[in-house]
């Protein structure tokens, strides 16, 4: 990585070392440091800060609250927003950026990994384009739980280390309390960031760029016989691993433009996403997807769709020959199908206690009937899983799992062929309960549930909801006394439809 990074250290324990801020002028716009009315330090995810190397007993919490609301930045000019383009619904959008984030700067946490430490609400930026750059405090709550949500369920993400409020209100359909959130990843390099150069015809920014995120993600693709194709691949790889991951869950995007797509493979951008309660193949919640083009089932086509964006701008760099570098493009494209449907296969057979075998195909088959019943009978995702392990446990428990089903002899008939895949024995039987034990999900951060720490807090100051539902949610498969609420779908009046971007 560049050694000429610069660096600063306004946290204890941590040593800024800014390398982006390094690449040209044309990559980025500096940000003058911003200073809040009344800054206050809410939440501290003190295990986060711990694992990035900050000294949380050195820690002054007033002064952190400057730090992490933008008054204290020190690197060259101040903070940095980072220039990007996008395909937003499907329609590009040369000149984005960000608009309402900026990075403090990265550090080289105790794993000797870089990240970045970005701060999300803090104040315009050179491409706010009109708008205020702030965040209300409850997009800013969203994003830290279902982030946190995501990494407890193993999902690469990006992840929150702090909510700062301001002491400022800021405008949008209502009067809302203003907020920023200190957001962790381990790069904002996105496919709307190659987009950003290709559009321009700028060849040599575009390799700047593709050698920088070589270095920081995949070094290991330098040695390739042709590293601009070994990156693609890897991007391709780290998506469809990812996507896969969001169905095994029940995970909906909801804006999978290709600004908000990351070339590390980390989840990021936490506008309108939800968690399904009902399995719905076809769900939408976001209240600006009418189309539905970013539908739960929709997802894994649109990560191909987005990776064919990547691909266009890096054929340039991949042959002089068009027709070669095309050619290239599209065979690493043609995999990403393969590799998307190994790993949803993957993810999903250890949710029915399916230990690998020879024949894939037939897992599936069982894997999709079994999604076939959820919505045929409109049976909530999460804890159908964990009514199939009570069913295989006992007779009291099938039959409470059958009356789910409406006992129309379908679920019956489903049942005994999963059972013969995973054997009837019982230590079979034990196998399979305990792989389904590590693999689904007690808690969820379900909709309901999020939109009511956000209201309480919101409304009274009062963040002790938030703090129960991230300490049920941070280790998602442990049962724990007194968490049964937070297991449990929502009544109907509780029901949450659309969720709503925030900005």
């Amino acid at each position: 990585m560049n050694s000429k990074s610069v660096k600063n250290n306004i946290l204890p324990g941590l040593s800024f070392d800014t390398s982006y801020a390094q690449l040209p002028e044309r990559f980025f716009a500096m940000m003058e440091p911003v200073t809040a009315k009344e800054p206050k330090l809410v939440f501290l995810n003190e295990a986060l800060g711990t694992e990035l190397g900050l000294d949380i007993d050195a820690l002054d919490k007033e002064y952190a609250a400057r730090v992490f609301t933008g008054a204290e930045a020190q690197s060259e000019g101040g903070l940095l927003a980072m220039t990007y383009s996008g395909h937003q619904f499907g329609q590009f959008n040369p000149q984005m950026g960000d608009g309402r984030a900026a990075l403090l700067g990265e550090v080289i946490d105790i794993k000797g990994q870089r990240q970045d430490i970005q701060l999300k609400g803090a104040g315009r930026t050179a491409f706010s384009k009109g708008g205020d750059g702030k965040a209300a405090l409850g997009p800013v709550m969203r994003e830290y739980i279902i982030s946190e949500a995501m990494h407890a369920l193993g999902v690469p993400t990006t992840r929150s280390l702090a909510v700062a409020t301001t002491g400022e209100y800021v405008y949008r359909d209502a009067v809302l309390p203003g907020a920023v959130l200190t957001r962790i990843a381990s790069s904002h390099l996105r496919i709307g960031t190659f987009q950003f150069f290709a559009a321009r015809g700028d060849i040599e920014g575009l390799k700047i760029l593709a050698d920088y995120a070589i270095d920081r993600h995949y070094p290991d693709t330098k040695t390739s016989p042709n590293q601009y194709l070994g990156l693609l691949e890897k991007v391709i790889s780290a998506q469809a691993s990812l996507i896969s991951k969001w169905l095994s869950i029940g995970f909906i995007h909801g804006v999978m433009n290709t600004d908000n797509m990351t070339i590390s493979g980390e989840t990021i951008d936490y506008g309108p996403c939800a968690f399904m309660d009902q399995y719905d193949h076809n769900k939408v919640f976001s209240s600006i997807d009418r189309q539905g083009r970013y539908a739960f089932g929709a997802q894994p086509a649109i990560g191909q769709w987005n990776l064919s964006r990547l691909a266009e701008t890096l054929l340039p760099l991949m042959d002089d020959d068009e027709d070669k570098a095309l050619e290239m493009a599209k065979t690493a494209l043609d995999q990403y199908g393969p590799i998307f449907m190994a790993s949803w296969t993957q993810e999903m057979a250890p949710k029915f206690g399916m230990v690998p075998n020879k024949e894939p195909e037939t897992d599936r088959e069982i894997i999709r009937q079994f999604l076939s019943l959820l919505q045929k009978h409109n049976v909530d995702f999460t804890n159908s899983f964990q009514s199939l392990t009570i069913a295989l446990m006992n007779e009291e428990g099938l039959k409470k799992v059958k009356a789910i089903f409406q006992e129309d002899g379908s679920f019956d008939i489903w049942f005994e062929q999963w059972k013969a895949r995973i054997g009837s024995s019982e230590q079979e039987i034990s196998v399979a309960c305990k792989i389904m034990t590590r693999a689904n999900p007690i808690y969820i951060p379900r909709n309901h549930l999020v939109e009511e720490a956000i209201d309480v807090a919101t409304s009274k100051g009062d963040f002790s909801f938030m703090e129960k539902l991230l300490k049920a949610i941070g280790t998602p498969f442990e049962k724990k006394a007194g968490f049964n609420r937070y297991e449990l779908p929502p009544k109907p009046e509780e029901e949450v439809h659309q969720t709503f971007c925030g900005t």
